[in-house]
């Protein structure tokens, strides 16, 4: 059985960890709203981008189509950028992201890497997989700029024909209690077109220079965003699933330190039960002399 000094030093290491875990939860929670903000901000543009990304290309022919739209028929490899936080304490999200990229490992051909993320970093090494460029992910909400060096790495494979697709392996938000990772093909872009003329469905759009002057641009805009969208899932992930985490911890914490006081107070009575019976005893044995 433990002496009292032992427990009271068990006991203010657990108070310690508490606030501690304690303050990291305050902190995910807070950069977790201005996440959710961001990423619920970002979607809607993101959709009206592939509307009028479908709206051009009904307006153009099979000619006309942009390379982003084309599939590499000489390569078969595929480019996998792979999104995970720079620290852990998390709770299960880094597991699952190994999970799936084992998963994606197996079953897929030839996979190049590109690393977002310290931690999936390190497990992509391990694996022995070929890693093509790293990047942090960071510790703050993602600015816009981050997407442009990746961007460029795609281009470099995907449009000097280098790789068949390009896919993303990310962390996406449902609710702050589950998060799933996800595996998104972001190349070739595939817009299902209608059939029919957009100027007949809508009569008011008009483009300015003309569509095959603009789907370039619009399209390399497009996959800048749709790299920024899943780069703010996966940060509002994290922060989702680091304040839960942080919340068990903290309630953990607390179990432990009233499972030792009261242990302590145990102990104490105990000693103090035993003091009073050797006085007792003691004064027992002077009177009988």
């Amino acid at each position: 059985m433990a002496s009292t000094i032992i427990i009271k030093k068990r006991i203010q290491t657990a108070l310690n960890v508490s606030k501690t875990t304690r303050a990291m939860q305050m902190i995910a929670t807070s950069k977790l709203k201005k996440a959710q903000n961001a990423t619920i901000s970002a979607r809607p543009y993101v959709e009206k981008l592939m509307e009028l990304s479908k709206a051009l290309t009904d307006r153009l022919g099979e000619r006309d189509l942009n390379e982003y739209m084309m599939e590499a028929k000489d390569a078969s490899d595929t480019l996998l950028l792979v999104f995970s936080p720079d620290k852990g304490l998390c709770g299960g999200l880094i597991t699952n992201l190994a999970k799936e990229l084992i998963n994606q490992s197996k079953q897929n051909g030839k996979i190049k890497y590109v690393t977002v993320g310290k931690k999936i970093e390190n497990i992509t090494a391990r694996l022995g997989e070929e890693i093509v460029a790293s990047f942090g992910f960071g510790t703050i909400l993602p600015i816009f700029d981050v997407v442009y060096p990746m961007a460029k790495i795609i281009d470099d494979y995907f449009l000097n024909k280098k790789i068949a697709n390009v896919k993303i392996l990310y962390t996406h938000f449902l609710t702050v209690f589950s998060q799933v990772p996800r595996i998104e093909t972001i190349l070739p872009i595939r817009i299902q077109k209608t059939g029919e003329d957009s100027r007949e469905s809508s009569p008011f759009t008009l483009f300015e220079p003309s569509p095959k002057e603009i789907l370039p641009s619009l399209l390399r805009h497009y996959l800048e965003m749709v790299l920024y969208q899943y780069l703010l899932e996966s940060y509002l992930s994290e922060q989702a699933a680091r304040m839960v985490a942080m919340k068990s911890a903290t309630e953990n914490a607390q179990e432990i330190i009233d499972y030792l006081k009261l242990e302590y107070n145990k102990q104490r009575q105990e000693k103090i039960t035993n003091e009073i019976l050797d006085i007792g005893s003691a004064a027992a044995a002077f009177a009988y002399e």
